[in-house]
C-alpha cells in the first residue's frame, strides 16, 4: 500500500508522546498537514520538531480536550487555515496517574476525570469537525480505544475499562450517523505497548515473571510498538478503508 495524505489536514490529540507522537509523525511523513494537540507543552514541542524534520507542515497547540470551548477554538483555527479537517485522530486519554483500587474507594472525581479525557474529549472533537466534514461529504475519524475496552483492564481501573468500551460504542454510533455524508468512523484497540511513562511504570510493576507471562499470552510472543498502532491509523485514514466504518480492530499481537 502506498499511503499519500498530501493536501490533507489532520488533527491528532495526545500527540506529546507514545501513540500520538508516532501517529503524528507517520501522517506527517506521508504528506499530511498535522495539527498536534496535548496539554504537555514541552513534549508536544518535541513532536512538532520531529514532524518538521520530516519536511512536514506541523502546528502544535496546547489544548485541554475536556473543555468544549478550547476544542471549538482549535477547530475554528484549523478550518480558517486549512479550509477543512480531513482526518481526526482521537488518541488522547489514559489513566491520569490513577492506580487500581477497590470499587468502594473510587471517588466521583476520579471516575469522571477518566471519562472526561477518554470519552468526552473524543465526542467534543468529533462534534466540532462534523459540520465541515459533512459539507465536504468526506472525512476520517479514528478513535484510539484499548484492549481494556474489549475485555478487562490490566490496570484494574474500573473507569478506564468502562470508558474505553464506551469509546468503541461511540465509534459504532457515529459511524452510522455520519455515514450518509461519506464520513467514516473507526477505532483501534491497542494491546499493551510500552509507549509512555505510565506504561513503563506498569511494566516495571509486573516484575520479571509477570512480564514473561504477559508476553507469553500474546500469539506473536512479543510486545508491539507505537508505530504498529500508527500503521493501523494510516490504513483507516486512507482511501483503502473507504468502505469500512463503525469498526474496531484490535492491534495486540493476537490474544
Amino acid at each position: 500500500m502506498n499511503f499519500d495524505f498530501t493536501g490533507k489536514t489532520a488533527i491528532i490529540t495526545g500527540a506529546a508522546h507514545g501513540f500520538g507522537r508516532a501517529i503524528s509523525m507517520a501522517l506527517a511523513e506521508h504528506g499530511a498537514h498535522v495539527w498536534i494537540v496535548d496539554v504537555v507543552k514541552d513534549e508536544l514541542e518535541e513532536t512538532d520538531q520531529l514532524c518538521e524534520e520530516l519536511g512536514a507542515r506541523s502546528e502544535a497547540r496546547v489544548v485541554d480536550i475536556t473543555k468544549p470551548g478550547q476544542v471549538n477554538a482549535l477547530v475554528t483555527e484549523v478550518t480558517r487555515s486549512s479550509s477543512q479537517v480531513d482526518i481526526l485522530v482521537n488518541n488522547a486519554g489514559g489513566v491520569l496517574g490513577q492506580v487500581g483500587r477497590p470499587l468502594e474507594t473510587v471517588t466521583p472525581e476520579q471516575w469522571n476525570a477518566i471519562f472526561a479525557v477518554n470519552v468526552s474529549g473524543a465526542f467534543y472533537l468529533s462534534q466540532a469537525v462534523a459540520p465541515g466534514m459533512k459539507t465536504a461529504k468526506a472525512g476520517r475519524i479514528i478513535n484510539i480505544s484499548s484492549g481494556a475496552g474489549l475485555t478487562i483492564s490490566l490496570t484494574g481501573i474500573q473507569a478506564y475499562a468502562a470508558s474505553k468500551a464506551a469509546l468503541i460504542s461511540l465509534t459504532r454510533q457515529l459511524g452510522h450517523e455520519l455515514g450518509p455524508w461519506g464520513i467514516t468512523v473507526n477505532c483501534i484497540a491497542p494491546g499493551f505497548v510500552r509507549s509512555n511513562a505510565n506504561t513503563e511504570r506498569q511494566w516495571e510493576s509486573y516484575g520479571e515473571e509477570g512480564q514473561k507471562a504477559l508476553v507469553e499470552g500474546i500469539a506473536l510472543k512479543k510486545l508491539g510498538t507505537p508505530e504498529d498502532i500508527a500503521y493501523g491509523v494510516m490504513f483507516f485514514a486512507s482511501e483503502y478503508a473507504g468502505w469500512i466504518t463503525g469498526q474496531t480492530i484490535a492491534i495486540d499481537g493476537g490474544k
